[in-house]
């Protein structure tokens, strides 16, 4: 039956014996906690008031038991769940104290089949929260000793604040694993102690694989990666607290780079630091597309500068119009171009007009002059570098590739291309992929690839100066630019054009060339191509004083007996002019010097005069057509939008 016993925890109450019992009890306990503080204590307990059974538990909402330490038969069992309804521990519970020395089965026969004697009592955090309870019970009936009582009592405050406590840890456990904020304890050799779950999603691991896992081998392997980490590491090894620092990591699943904004703290003892950091990639990777963007709209702006204009393609030769037909024919594709030729034949503009007609049009055309740029920088130009990467690189640099993402990449003077580059070069042909200079994270690329030379790359193969492979990479779809001097033809469409661009600017007013002088532009030579020409007309108008334009022989010095004999040195032969040539140069001034106007004009003397020496016939391979180099729907379009009609002469 249950007696009701005022168990003093007086201490003076205590004889002898209690005190041995009691010491027993605190020294087997005394330096531990949790729940190997649990066993020691059920164990002692058990053994110092001599029953068979002791157990240590918490209190589960709503209404059940969990075992947190359970002796019984001389040895620690498993733990166990039950419900408090119908048992002596409901009534720990609901009054206190709870003492049966014997007639315990007979109370509770169906609960406590067996069970003779139990002594409970519940265990109270700061609060007055009932946490659990600490009870013994045996089989026989327990000695009436309420000495012994007190003892049990005295055990049970330690046991209340050892549970309180492990609540207190528990809670902050809890808050420590669901924080929507990263929390790491790391070792000063940078071991994984504790992570959070915020921790192990924002780093990619699963909560087995924290032990053993280090802080810097989540590091990726670049020199400005490095040098934040051995930066934070060195001021938390100092002491100092860290504010902030932004980390560049790789998740451990799938090697994807991440972004952290980092604070850390020594523990109080100095064993190991806590770190607390959030995931701020998206803001990164936002603020590098910004970057990326920003450095697109410089370069984009400076090329607006340099006015580059499609319709700078001036002429009508079959040479030019076959080159315009192939762009118009590769324009549409994805095909890597290779355009050759002379220096100045205008092969940036070509570039520019087969990256105008695609589907890329929107997205940006960036240029790169290979030959302008120093052969230590060329990689680090195309492909971009880290911070660190090398002396020198003192921010991170955003190469020309990524640059060009989505759109068309220009290589002009590909030729001049270091060996070790040309394989990166193919690489990204191949593979649409590279890495900045310091970095080992692979940049994926959407790239159309147009280069120029003005160089035999075949025979620079053969040199051992340029790959066989990249060169047949590179060589999909071929344009050869013909040189000036073998499209006499647009000479004079192309003074007029030059003349009418920069008279303007230099302010100057024109109303005619001379007709001597247009007779010896286009029996010149050009060695440097349209360019040189392009040269020559600013200069001339620059030069001129008088509304008829007049080259001074002078002006074309390099090969000047081709103005006068109509021959080049140095080997090289300047056919007469051709008589759609010499036509147009006649037509130009108009058999007086005086030309027509603007190019319009030039133009449409210039088809009226094939079409008379072809008897206005427009089709067939004797037709005004083929003469001119165009489709007979192009001519007849040309005529209706210049007006030329059979009645403007037989």
């Amino acid at each position: 039956m249950m007696r009701a016993v005022e168990a003093s925890s007086d201490w003076s109450s205590l004889d002898a014996r209690d005190f041995e019992l009691l010491r027993q009890i605190i020294e087997g306990t005394a330096s531990t906690i949790g729940n190997e503080y649990f066993e020691k204590l059920v164990e002692s307990l058990a053994r110092a008031l001599g029953t068979n059974h002791a157990f240590i538990s918490e209190f589960t909402p709503p209404q059940r038991i969990r075992t947190l330490a359970f002796w019984s038969g001389g040895r620690i069992i498993d733990n166990l769940e039950y419900a408090l309804p119908g048992t002596p521990c409901e009534e720990v519970f609901d009054g206190g104290f709870c003492y049966y020395p014997s007639g315990l089965q007979r109370r509770y026969p169906e609960t406590e089949p067996g069970i003779e004697s139990y002594i409970g009592v519940p265990l109270k955090a700061r609060d007055g929260r009932v946490l659990g309870h600490l009870c013994v019970l045996d089989e026989r009936p327990l000695a009436d000793e309420p000495k012994r009582l007190a003892m049990f009592r005295i055990c049970a405050m330690r046991a209340a604040a050892e549970l309180d406590r492990s609540h207190q840890d528990r809670e902050l456990s809890d808050l420590f694993d669901q924080a929507p904020i990263a929390y790491v304890h790391e070792g000063l050799d940078t071991r994984f102690i504790r992570a959070n779950r915020a921790a192990l999603r924002i780093l990619g691991i699963r909560a087995d694989e924290v032990d053993g896992a280090y802080g810097s081998s989540f590091v990726p392997d670049t020199p400005e990666a490095k040098r934040r980490l051995h930066e934070a590491f060195e001021s938390v090894g100092r002491g100092t607290d860290t504010s902030g620092v932004v980390l560049e990591l790789q998740r451990r699943d799938n090697g994807r780079p991440i972004f952290i904004q980092w604070w850390s703290k020594p523990a109080p003892d100095g064993s190991y630091t806590r770190t607390m950091f959030v995931d701020i990639t998206e803001r990164v990777l936002m603020e590098q597309e910004q970057a990326r963007l920003k450095a697109q709209n410089s370069y984009l702006i400076e090329e607006i500068k340099s006015v580059h204009n499609f319709e700078e393609i001036v002429g009508a030769s079959t040479g030019l119009v076959r080159v315009l037909e192939n762009v118009r024919r590769v324009a549409p594709a994805e095909a890597t171009v290779l355009i050759t030729g002379e220096s100045g034949t205008g092969k940036e503009l070509i570039a520019r007009a087969i990256h105008s007609a695609s589907a890329r049009s929107d997205k940006p055309f960036i240029k790169v002059n290979c030959a302008a740029l120093p052969t230590s920088l060329v990689e680090s130009e195309l492909f971009g570098h880290e911070r660190g990467a090398f002396s020198g690189a003192i921010q991170r640099r955003i190469g020309r590739f990524e640059l060009a993402n989505g759109g068309t990449i220009f290589l002009d003077e590909i030729g001049e291309v270091p060996m070790d580059v040309q394989v990166k070069l193919l690489r990204v042909l191949q593979e649409r992929e590279f890495e900045r200079i310091g970095s080992n994270q692979t940049i994926r690329t959407d790239v159309r690839v147009i280069a120029a030379t003005n160089r035999d790359l075949l025979k620079s193969i053969k040199e051992g100066d340029f790959r066989a492979d990249l060169y047949y990479r590179l060589n999909v779809f071929p344009i050869h630019l013909p040189p000036l001097r073998e499209r006499r033809e647009d000479i004079p469409l192309l003074v007029h054009f030059f003349v009418q661009k920069y008279a303007t600017r230099i302010g100057r007013r024109v109303e005619s060339i001379a007709s001597d002088t247009m007779n010896a532009l286009v029996r010149y030579p050009w060695p440097g191509n349209i360019r040189e020409l392009e040269n020559i007309v600013e200069r001339a108008l620059i030069l001129s004083n008088s509304p008829q334009l007049t080259i001074e022989p002078d002006l074309l010095a390099i090969f000047p007996e081709a103005t006068a004999h109509g021959h080049v040195p140095y080997g090289l032969t300047v056919p007469p002019p051709t008589a759609a040539a010499a036509a147009t140069s006649a037509a130009a001034s108009n058999g007086s010097g005086q030309p027509d106007g603007d190019l319009d004009s030039v133009q449409r003397q210039h088809i009226l005069t094939t079409l008379r020496e072809s008897n206005w016939v427009i089709e067939g391979s004797r037709g005004a057509a083929a003469r001119l180099g165009m489709k007979p729907g192009t001519l007849r379009h040309r005529m209706k939008k210049l007006g030329i009609a059979r009645a403007d002469g037989a």
